[in-house]
């Protein structure tokens, strides 16, 4: 399973005549409609690809911001979920075991991983050289390791993050694992400080695999975005305050931005069933799950056969392979197959059996599952043309909130900026035209701000 990732037992499964073509490909449009068609994923993209290079740009070559999940996939709106981010320190590298460290400037501090006594896709961080300056985060995360070497604490440099005065308007939260969340004014982000890994085998015995996709091309840009470790351990090993997680998030972003429109509509659906389905409580099955699933998927099946009128049958076969993985608890990670996902997810046998048999229900409904997905009910029980309505004046706002919210990151002033005014003045108009046709449809609101942030919900 490791080597293979998700396959059909069935030879040949795939090929069979696609069922309920029409109703995957009206599902397909009604997406559109709702926020996932491609131009509109991409803005969202775009936007936050630009906003990274400008809070990256105020950290003068200290720091790199890079956006990940659901907001660097486009597949969210502003408040429809937190903002995930990393922020990598530039002063320090990891490297893999047997790497020459020989032409890394003088100036970086370098840690060597050691991942033969941790599990797969995790490693400790022994110090080899301190650079001409070690940061102070980094400095008071050092531990002994017993043979008088420094070891990285991931637990310490959590914390020292936590410690790190921020500025007026920020507020920080409990810490969750490696994240420090924190909210600024409206907006709530998760943030996780990391490191660079350079780990040359890992990705080169990843790009060696068989596959269908994705495009040499795209294999060639994963690998050279490399990796990062992040500070978490395995729950419950006895090394999880000293262990940190491999990943892949830069070339994830990639992988996901290339799967094609039917295969990122799998993607959001399945995510909807885990959400609004299955409700894990403690993390059990999570979007990162579905993510490896759609990968798999994607790599094992020729690309020609995702198209709007197949999305139906691509989502049955995503829901065995959910239903599989919580089965067996096995799930290999997509860049390391060595890393099972399920192993430590808190799922006891009463919650499995009765997931299993939520899927094995699903799997049997055919277009009538979409029907348990609030989202996708709404917007088939509504009419064609408020739908319509309401989505256009909706997504006008994202992007004008994209705008601003760029406009900030470089510094514009919202008083005076001539396109903070303009897109003040045009969200004000849309807001009152949203709520003049609430109150004519027997609503009762006054507050624009309310209107705005149950838009973007």
């Amino acid at each position: 399973m490791a080597d293979e990732g998700i396959r059909r037992d069935e030879p040949g499964e795939v090929h069979k005549q696609f069922q309920n073509e029409q109703a995957s490909a009206k599902t397909s449009t009604l997406m559109n409609v709702l926020g996932y068609e491609p131009h509109i994923r991409q803005a969202r993209i775009e936007a936050y690809k630009a906003s990274d290079r400008h809070y990256t740009a105020k950290a003068r070559g200290r720091l790199t911001w890079i956006t990940t999940g659901s907001k660097a996939e486009g597949l969210t709106s502003l408040l429809e979920s937190d903002t995930d981010k990393l922020i990598v320190t530039e002063s320090v590298i990891c490297l893999e075991d047997g790497v020459d460290s020989s032409s890394v400037p003088v100036e970086k501090t370098i840690f060597r991983s050691c991942s033969r006594i941790s599990y797969s896709g995790h490693c400790r961080l022994l110090l080899e050289t301190c650079g001409t300056t070690i940061p102070r985060i980094v400095y008071n995360a050092l531990c002994d390791d017993g043979f008088g070497r420094g070891l990285l604490s991931s637990d310490l440099y959590v914390n020292q993050w936590l410690n790190v005065k921020q500025r007026e308007g920020i507020v920080h939260h409990e810490r969750a694992g490696p994240s420090t969340p924190r909210t600024t004014h409206y907006l709530k982000s998760d943030i996780v400080h990391t490191l660079h890994f350079y780990c040359p085998s890992i990705l080169t015995r990843w790009a060696a695999r068989h596959r269908y996709w994705p495009s040499p091309d795209v294999v060639r840009e994963v690998v050279s975005l490399g990796a990062f470790v992040s500070p978490v351990g395995v729950k419950g090993s006895e090394y999880e305050h000293v262990e940190w997680r491999m990943c892949f998030n830069s070339g994830e972003n990639v992988l996901i931005n290339n799967l094609n429109d039917t295969q990122v509509k799998l993607y959001v659906l399945l995510k909807m069933v885990k959400k609004d389905v299955l409700k894990p409580q403690k993390k059990e099955v999570t979007s990162f799950t579905v993510k490896n699933i759609v990968l798999w998927i994607a790599e094992n099946n020729p690309h020609s056969l995702f198209h709007e009128r197949s999305l139906f049958h691509w989502l049955h076969e995503g829901l065995y392979a959910l239903r599989v993985a919580i089965d067996t608890k096995e799930l290999p990670y997509y860049m390391i197959p060595e890393r099972n996902l399920m192993a430590a997810c808190a799922l006891d046998h009463e919650q499995k059996r009765s997931w299993i048999a939520t899927i094995d229900e699903m799997m049997t409904e055919g277009p009538r599952i979409i029907l348990r997905l609030p989202k996708i009910r709404q917007a088939i029980i509504a009419h064609p043309e408020p739908l319509r309505w309401y989505s256009g004046r909706r997504i006008e706002l994202e992007m004008l909130q994209l705008i601003a919210m760029n406009r900030v990151a470089l510094g514009m002033d919202r008083e005076t900026d001539v396109i903070m005014q303009a897109i003040s003045r045009r969200r004000l108009e849309i807001l009152r035209e949203i709520k003049m046709r609430m109150i004519m449809e027997g609503s009762r609101v006054n507050d624009l701000w309310n209107v705005l942030s149950r838009m973007f919900m």
